[in-house]
Parts: C-alpha cells; sequence; structure tokens
C-alpha cells in the first residue's frame, strides 16, 4: 500500500511539543499547503471570534513580518531582487485589516472589563506609550498617519507612478538596442533572451508598484476609520449597556482604540517606508543601499567638510546646547575624511582581477572577438607612438619623436568625422593594439579580423611620395607608398625643408599610417555596414521617412535588402547622407524589383544632382569619357535579360581589350581630375564589375561609371576622350 505522503503523522499518545514540531516540519515540507492555509486563516478570523492572547500573536507577526519587510530593500542589489513586494505588500496589508477587525471585535464586545480586554500588547501600548492618557495617545497616532499618509506614502506613490511611465516609454528603444547588439554579434541568443526577460519583468515590476502603492494609501484610510468607529462605538457601548459614566467609558475605551491604531499604525508605516525605498532605488543605480549612500557621499567631501564646519560654527553661538552640534561637526568631518578613502579602497578591489573558474571563458571570449577595424603596431613602432615630441608645434622638430599615441588616436578621431561628413556612414569604433608577432617597424590593418593591409613606418624619417629614385637627389631608403604603391622613398628628417623647397610631396610616419587606413576603409567600407550601422542609420530620418520606412519594410523589402543597396552606394563612393531620399528611392523602386542590385540603380538615379556634384572639377565640369561604337555595342551585345535578373556573357578577350583601352585613356587624361565613364543604364553596374576586378590601375578600378539616366540635366560634360 502506498502511503500518502501529505497525510500528518498519527497524534495518538504523542505529547503536544511532539505533535507541534511534526507540525511544522510537515508545513516547512509543503510550503505551498503553509500558504495557503496563512490565506485562508486571514480570512477566517475577520468572522471568526479570537481570544486575546491569539490576538497578541498576530500584532507580533504583523510587527516582526512589517520590520523585516523594511529590511530586506537595505540589502538588494537591484528592484527587481524583491519582485514580490507588491504580493507581501498585499498580505501585510490584509493582515493588518484582519487584526484591526479582530481588535474592534474584542473592544466593542469586553472593553468594559478594562485595558486587558483586547490583549496585552493593546494594553501596553495604552499605557506605555500614552502614559495613560489617551488625548496624548490620539495625537502621537494623527502624526504618525500624517507622516505615513501625506509624506511616505504620497512620495513612493508619486515616485511608483513615475518610473512605471517611464520603463514604459523606455522599453522599445531598449528593445531595439537588444536587437541591434544580437545582429552585430555582440551578444548570443541566450543572453538576448535573458535581457528580453527582464525588461519584460521590470516593465511588470514597476506597473505593479504603481498599483500596490494605493494598498499603503487604503490602509492608513482604514486605520484612521477603523480607530474612530471603535472610539464612538466603544463609548456608546460603555454608557448605554454597562451603566459607565461617559469620562469612564471615554478613557477606558479611548486607551484599548488608540492603542489598537498605534500598534497597527507603527507596522503601516515600516512597510510604506520600504515601499519608498525600493522605488526610490530604482533610481539611485544597483548596489546594496548603504553602499551606494557611502560611495556617492564619498564622491563630494567638500560638501561633508563645508557641513561640519558650519555645525562647528554653530555650536559657538551663544545660548545654543554646545555639545550636540560639536558632536555632529565631529562625526560629519571623521566622514568627509573616512569616506573617500573608503571609496577608492572599494574601487581598488572592484578593478583587481579575480581568480575564478570563469577566467578562461573570458579569455575565450576575447579571444573570438570581432574588431570591425583593428591597427596592429608592432612593439617598437607602438613604443614610439607612446612616446612625446620633444616640440609640440613641431613634430618633426630635430631631436624629437614623430609618433605619439594621443596624435594617432586624435587622427583617427578626425578621420571619423571628416569620413562621416563626406559619406554620411560613421566608422566603427579603431582598436589599437601592439603585437610582437610583426616584423621591426611594421603594422596591419585589418577588417572583421582578416588582415587588409600591411606596411613598414620609420619613425624617425619622412616619406617623399611620387618621386623617380632615379633623380631624386635626396639619399634614403627607396620603398612604394603603401596607400596608392606609388614610387617614394624615406628620407632623413633634417632634409624635410629641402624636400618640400623641391617641390616634393612629404608626409610623416603618422599620416603615411592615416592614409593607408583611410584607404582600406574606402575598399572595404561594405563590409562595415552591418545590421547594427543600418539601424542608427534609421534612427536620423524624419518623423514623415519613418512612416514611410514604416510601410515599407519589412512587409515589402527586409531590411537586409536595404543594407545591401547602402553598402554597393558606400562602395562607389556615393554618399548616404541623404537617407530620407533614399528610402523614398527604395519605396518607389520596390513597386517593380525587390533585387538590392536593381534598386541600387534606381536610387543612383534619385541621387544624380548629388552624385553629378561631387564629381565635378575645379571648372565646375565634369571630365568624362565615352565608350566607342565598337566597345559600346560589345557591351551592350554581351549582356542577356532574364526575367528580373541581367547577367553577363562577355568574352574574356573582349573584356581585356576594353580595360587596356581604358587605362590608356585615364592615363591620358591624368593632367586634370580624373575622369568618369558613361555608359548606358543597362550596362554600368556590369562595367563597374569587370572594371573593378580586371584593372590593376588603382585609379582606373576606383574610377566613377555613370550611366546616362544618372547625368542631372543642370551638370555638365567635358568629354576628355574616347574608350
Amino acid at each position: 500500500m502506498v502511503k500518502n505522503s501529505l497525510a500528518l503523522p498519527s497524534a495518538a499518545g504523542a505529547p503536544l511539543s511532539v505533535m507541534l514540531v511534526k507540525a511544522f516540519a510537515f508545513l516547512a515540507a509543503h510550503r505551498d499547503i503553509a500558504f495557503a492555509l496563512g490565506i485562508v486563516l486571514m480570512m477566517v478570523i475577520l468572522v471568526v471570534p479570537m481570544p486575546p492572547a491569539a490576538l497578541d500573536f498576530g500584532l507580533a507577526l504583523s510587527f516582526t513580518f512589517s520590520v523585516l519587510i523594511l529590511m530586506v530593500p537595505l540589502w538588494i542589489e537591484r528592484p527587481l531582487e524583491f519582485s514580490v513586494f507588491p504580493t507581501v505588500l498585499l498580505l501585510a496589508t490584509m493582515l493588518r485589516l484582519a487584526l484591526n477587525v479582530v481588535s474592534a471585535r474584542l473592544i466593542l464586545t469586553h472593553g468594559h472589563e478594562g485595558t486587558h480586554a483586547a490583549g496585552g500588547v493593546i494594553a501596553a501600548f495604552g499605557k506605555f506609550v500614552m502614559g495613560g492618557q489617551p488625548l496624548i495617545g490620539a495625537i502621537v497616532f494623527v502624526i504618525l498617519l500624517i507622516v505615513n499618509f501625506l509624506v511616505i506614502t504620497k512620495g513612493s506613490t508619486r515616485i511608483a507612478e513615475v518610473s512605471a511611465r517611464f520603463t514604459l516609454d523606455a522599453m522599445p528603444g531598449k528593445q531595439m538596442a537588444i536587437d541591434a547588439d544580437l545582429a552585430a554579434g555582440a551578444i548570443d541568443d541566450a543572453e538576448a533572451r535573458r535581457r528580453r526577460q527582464e525588461l519584460q519583468e521590470e516593465s511588470s515590476f514597476m506597473g505593479a508598484m504603481d498599483g500596490a502603492s494605493k494598498f499603503v494609501k487604503g490602509d492608513a484610510i482604514a486605520g484612521l476609520l477603523i480607530t474612530i468607529i471603535n472610539f464612538v462605538g466603544g463609548t456608546t457601548i460603555g454608557v448605554a449597556l454597562h451603566d459607565k459614566g461617559f469620562g469612564e467609558a471615554a478613557l477606558t475605551y479611548g486607551l484599548l482604540t488608540v492603542g489598537d491604531g498605534l500598534i497597527t499604525q507603527i507596522p503601516a508605516l515600516l512597510v510604506s517606508f520600504a515601499a519608498g525605498m525600493l522605488v526610490a532605488k530604482g533610481n539611485a543605480g544597483s548596489g546594496r543601499t548603504e553602499r551606494l549612500f557611502a560611495s556617492q557621499l564619498g564622491r563630494s567631501p567638500q560638501a561633508l567638510g563645508v557641513a561640519a564646519g558650519l555645525m562647528g560654527a554653530v555650536s559657538l553661538l551663544p545660548g545654543l546646547p554646545f555639545a550636540p552640534f560639536a558632536l555632529f561637526a565631529a562625526i560629519l568631518g571623521s566622514l568627509a575624511w573616512f569616506l573617500p578613502k573608503l571609496a577608492a579602497e572599494t574601487k581598488r578591489e572592484a578593478e583587481k582581477p579575480a581568480a575564478t573558474a570563469t577566467d578562461g571563458q573570458e579569455t575565450l571570449a576575447q579571444a573570438l572577438q570581432i574588431d570591425p577595424l583593428r591597427i596592429d603596431l608592432e612593439t617598437g613602432l607602438a613604443a614610439a607612438f607612446a612616446s612625446k615630441p620633444a616640440d609640440d608645434a613641431d613634430p618633426l622638430a630635430p631631436g624629437g619623436v614623430q609618433l605619439m599615441s594621443n596624435d594617432l588616436v586624435s587622427r583617427i578621431l578626425k578621420l571619423r568625422n571628416g569620413f562621416m561628413k563626406e559619406t554620411g556612414f560613421v566608422i566603427p569604433e579603431v582598436r589599437i593594439r601592439d603585437s610582437a608577432l610583426l616584423e621591426r617597424s611594421s603594422y596591419a590593418i585589418y577588417v572583421r579580423n582578416n588582415l587588409a593591409a600591411k606596411g613598414k613606418l620609420h619613425p624617425d624619417r619622412v616619406l617623399v611620395v611620387d618621386v623617380d629614385p632615379k633623380t631624386c637627389p635626396l639619399p634614403g631608403e627607396d620603398c612604394r607608398d603603401p596607400a596608392f604603391n606609388l614610387p617614394a622613398r624615406w628620407i632623413d628628417r633634417k632634409q624635410k625643408e629641402e624636400a618640400i623647397a623641391r617641390g616634393l610631396t612629404v608626409v610623416t610616419p603618422v599620416q603615411v599610417l592615416m592614409t593607408h587606413f583611410m584607404e582600406v576603409v574606402r575598399e572595404h567600407v561594405g563590409q562595415l555596414l552591418g545590421y547594427a550601422e543600418l539601424q542608427k542609420l534609421l534612427e536620423t530620418l524624419d518623423k514623415d521617412h519613418r512612416t514611410l520606412w514604416g510601410e515599407i519594410c519589412p512587409s515589402r523589402v527586409p531590411p537586409v535588402t536595404v543594407q545591401r543597396v547602402l553598402q554597393n552606394l558606400l562602395i562607389e563612393n556615393v554618399s548616404i547622407r541623404d537617407m530620407g531620399l533614399i528610402v523614398e528611392a527604395i519605396a518607389e523602386g520596390v513597386e517593380r524589383t525587390r533585387d538590392p542590385d536593381q534598386l541600387t540603380e534606381q536610387v543612383r538615379r534619385r541621387l544624380a544632382w548629388q552624385i553629378c556634384t561631387a564629381l565635378k572639377g575645379p571648372d565646375g565640369m565634369i571630365p568624362a569619357l565615352v565608350p566607342s561604337d565598337r566597345n559600346e555595342q560589345m557591351l551592350g551585345e554581351g549582356l542577356r535579360i532574364e526575367g528580373d535578373q541581367i547577367r553577363s556573357v562577355h568574352k574574356p578577350s573582349d573584356i581585356a581589350t576594353f580595360i587596356t583601352a581604358l587605362e590608356q585613356a585615364v592615363r591620358a587624361s591624368r593632367g586634370g581630375a580624373t575622369p568618369v565613364l558613361i555608359v548606358t543604364p543597362v550596362a554600368r553596374r556590369f562595367v563597374r564589375q569587370i572594371v573593378t576586378r580586371s584593372s590593376a590601375d588603382p585609379t582606373v578600378a576606383r574610377m566613377a561609371i555613370l550611366s546616362t539616366e544618372e547625368i542631372h540635366p543642370k551638370a555638365r560634360l567635358k568629354i576628355v576622350g574616347r574608350v
């Protein structure tokens, strides 16, 4: 036979103490049953009379429970760690109201028997707190009620309302931030789910606290009304039914009712204070209350010192007692001296690396981190960057060192700002680190942890660019410019002025690195625009374009398609600053196609004026190359249109001949600005691809290629050659 796990052990022949221990063990093992029985018991005592001794236990339980509720917010780190507080507040309020009903029943039925009619706790409060004077007790009770109702409850209710409103308003932005971190790879799915769950719990908690604060308000009003009813009703019963004089009845029932009001109002005040601390803690930061209190006071030792001085001056005023003010002046002065030291020690302890079992996981996470952009410097080169120049006005002054970390960081910031103004795209943060694996004086530039370029610098020299090694009279080390692969020579910094006087282009090592870095960024800019960067760009849209964006995405075009369109534009050095116009062009083009390449062509046509303006030469005209009749026919006949797709079937020999002719035409026109190539709208995208992939000349590979539909009516062309 299977034994029922919920069956209580037999009590036959067992002592009372053993029975109580076994019953307590049973309830501890089945907390759900114990909790349900406690709720039922609160409902029962509303209608079933209780003896005074039971009321004493109930009042002691209420007082203990209230003190516990007050202590918990002092030790928790975040309000969500006490998320059950609204339920606890409801239970504490219901317990006090049930005890109020029990005490009211005892006062009205047995109040004529004396001050112990409602138990020893109420009698003790009547004699000890009030000194046997109901009027004094009534005044104290009203003061406590005012403090609770008008100060603590009203303030905590207002904080809860404001916190709930702002928490709900901030939810969409926080959810977008979580989605952006997840899309960027900063967090995994599990962490994203945890953050979303925490965000949902936070909003639910603040909403519940907003409603739970009404319990405290109602409890205060109920306590006042019950006290008035007990006094008036008890005095009337004492005079009418028990033949007591009015003064005697008022004294007896006044002691009982005010004592009852005090013993219930004090726990209510404690719970109200706990609620105020909990909702106020949500705006103070995370951490235990005493730590926040000490650390934030320790940040302003001057305030503590000034307050100590003022209290010391007040203690010397004639007529005022010296000891109290002098004591607090000494305490404030001690805190002004001690708290900053404690805060500094706490900060040092927090910054110490903890030797835990998770150290290996953290190292692994760091090793797997993907840096959008990274510059590795050989250890000796990094040391040169970290050195300060002897002459701040001239980093190349004799005896100075050219490179320093502050200079490098400031230059990167300026380049990021300039690139943003030029293209509308913010370059991701750049990580700079030293590496002992690189060759001496070498550097490497990485894009998404992939090696994109590398080079070599001489910190104690300058670079002369685009020189003929055979004719350059300045001695030095011949090399190639790492950014543009032009012939160059490293010369001694003392020959800088002579090189400038000869009309040569002279650049410092840090300028060489920054130029190379920016060329790498321009070459790989499409890889740097991810989903997170797309969301940041969309945040710059005005209200009307946000509405348009919401209509087309994601119902008609997925975000990744828009991301691909923006990448295509940036790869061809087309600015995406006018996001509103780009969204309009996508909304117009998506009616015909969802292919990102064709949508890019649609956007380029809408940006014709911007593109043409950027390509103007110093004379206000756009230098242009046009295909010969033969090459134009070859480009057109090599395209096959199949539904929404267009593919190329050009012969490799024809492409090679075209690229050779294009390179010759560009070299012939290098006396001025780099020309653009004008082709038909259908062929433009494919000409862009074959030129980028097939030309070994960097200038040709990056030249602008326009379709005839992208030439704005106000743009002025200057044909400088035929291909």
